[in-house]
């Protein structure tokens, strides 16, 4: 993504520089706009550095535990940021810290050296440095950032293991599928001297297989047709909204998902709002890591209703998101004036919970496995027994 070099006046005057990634002019003037700002000067930059996709939580997790320990003891932000570069395992990797260290020796804020690789770094990242360089506490920050990446690669690691033995069950499925049609039910045909003597499943069974046998790249063409209906559904606005709010509403699973999605809402907010950034940025990002095109519609009412004065608690209430719960601790932390605290608090609790909530629902697959599976073999069974006892007739 191109990236825009300004000078910009605020609002009482001040003259302010920096950096701000944009696809086009007309994006890049209206962020400026967004901000405040007037803008005097600015030209565009593109860098011809070989860049990763996008760093993972576990990347993001390394890069600032290092940082807030080099910053602690002492080290200086450009020099932390060359120690860095230099740790980095990739070559692509080590080309991003390294563009972004040589902005920062050249004047630039740490915020908008990483905005400039803004496909790279989540926006999260590069807000909660824009707070620190603001407040003085940058090492304070990047602790936040690191315990909060941390706990986001733990929730990532605990699905992906989680999820393991559903899927191997999924791929056993198919395999038995495959095998049961293509080798075995074939086979069948010749127990019968005249084909049309065979019950009716097992000329059922039977035909599936030949057809499996014979037009197998059909049923290839008509996966991939329907893996991309669904790629090309899920991108329409409509179409995404109602899956986004069945996730969330569905019978039984639904709960399981929203303790998830609570957890990861009370980590960034709580990361958020203890960093000082405003109340309705908090809001905006971290309604955004979830994901959810249903939930993000839900939260512009909510920071709507924040702006003309209402709670965040009676706001998330009335949402109807999170459960009440989670609504009343919020409500408790504003009463007492400790929000941060009480979110830092409520993130741990959920943590555990949503550990336990992705263990139950791949606990749920696992019998919607073994029961397809159960019922292929119990249909193979019904298929071949009449075959096997009228053939065992014959030889009697």
């Amino acid at each position: 993504m191109p990236s825009y070099a300004y000078t910009a006046k605020d609002a009482v005057g001040n003259v302010r520089k920096g950096i701000v990634s944009a696809e086009t002019e007309q994006e890049f003037l209206a962020k400026i706009r967004e901000k405040g700002m007037y803008v005097t000067e600015y030209k565009e930059r593109r860098s011809d550095v070989k860049t990763v996709k996008k760093f993972g939580t576990k990347d993001l997790a390394f890069a600032t535990r290092q940082l807030a320990a080099m910053l602690t003891s002492g080290l200086t932000l450009v020099k932390a940021l060359d120690i860095l570069c230099k740790e980095q395992e990739s070559d692509a990797a080590r080309n991003v810290w390294r563009d972004v260290y040589e902005n920062v020796q050249k004047g630039e804020s740490f915020s908008d050296a990483l905005e400039v690789h803004g496909s790279v770094f989540p926006t999260l990242m590069t807000s909660m440095v824009g707070a620190g360089e603001a407040s003085g506490q940058m090492d304070v920050i990047m602790q936040r950032l690191s315990d909060y990446y941390a706990n986001q690669n733990k929730i990532s690691n605990t699905i992906k293991s989680a999820m393991i033995y559903p899927i191997i069950l999924a791929i056993i499925t198919v395999v038995v599928v495959i095998g049961v049609f293509v080798f075995i039910m074939p086979t069948f045909t010749e127990l019968y001297d005249d084909p049309n003597e065979m019950p009716a499943l097992t000329k059922g069974m039977v035909a599936i297989g030949e057809f499996l046998v014979k037009h197998w790249f059909i049923l290839v063409m008509l996966t991939l047709v329907i893996i991309f209906v669904v790629i090309y559904a899920m991108k329409l606005p409509d179409v995404r909204m109602k899956w986004d709010r069945f996730i969330i509403k569905g019978p039984g699973f639904g709960k399981l998902v929203v303790k998830i999605y609570t957890a990861r809402f009370a980590q960034t907010m709580a990361s958020l709002y203890s960093s000082g950034l405003p109340m309705v940025e908090c809001l905006k990002r971290s309604s955004d890591t979830l994901n959810n095109s249903y939930i993000s519609l839900k939260f512009r009412d909510i920071i709507d209703e924040v702006k003309s004065g209402e709670t965040l608690s009676s706001s998330i209430q009335r949402a109807d998101i999170f459960d009440s719960m989670f609504c009343s601790i919020i409500y408790v932390g504003e009463e007492s004036g400790a929000l941060d605290e009480i979110l830092a608090k409520t993130a741990e609790y959920y943590d555990e919970e949503a550990d336990s909530a992705v263990k139950r629902l791949c606990a749920m697959l696992e019998p919607v496995m073994l029961i397809i599976m159960a019922v292929i073999i119990g249909l193979v069974c019904a298929a071949f027994f009449p075959a096997l006892y009228d053939s065992i007739g014959q030889i009697d």
